[in-house]
Formats: C-alpha cells, structure tokens, sequence
C-alpha cells in the first residue's frame, strides 16, 4: 500500500470522499477485494480481503 497519483491503467474507487487506486491487472487478480480501515485499543490500520486470502500470498487476510 502507497500513496499514489492514478496513471491510465489504474482503476479507482471512492469511499467516504476517500480515493483508492489499484492497477486493473492487479484488480483481475485479487478481486473481489475489500479494505477496512479499523481501530482497536487507540490503534488504527487497514484490512485488506481478497481473493488471495488464505493463500500462502497472505496467509490469511493481509493487512498494513
């Protein structure tokens, strides 16, 4: 995870006024996907699920 600025082979998505960017390749591969951003005991970081979850890519979910 990066930040980034879009280039033309990026899709990008808008939550909560939030935009995330992933490469359409990338995207073809791990999708579905889904980030949360969660906060337990005053700490708050992302959760990302994907297709890739359970594999040894991840290990489970991925999160950074």
């Amino acid at each position: 995870m990066v930040l980034d600025e879009p280039a033309d082979n990026d899709e990008i998505f808008d939550r909560d006024g939030i935009q995330y960017i992933i490469e359409k390749n990338l995207l073809e591969t791990v999708k579905p996907i889904h980030l949360d951003f969660v906060t337990q005991h005053g700490v708050g970081g992302f959760i990302v699920t994907s297709s890739l979850s359970g594999s040894s890519a991840c290990g489970g979910s991925c999160s950074c």
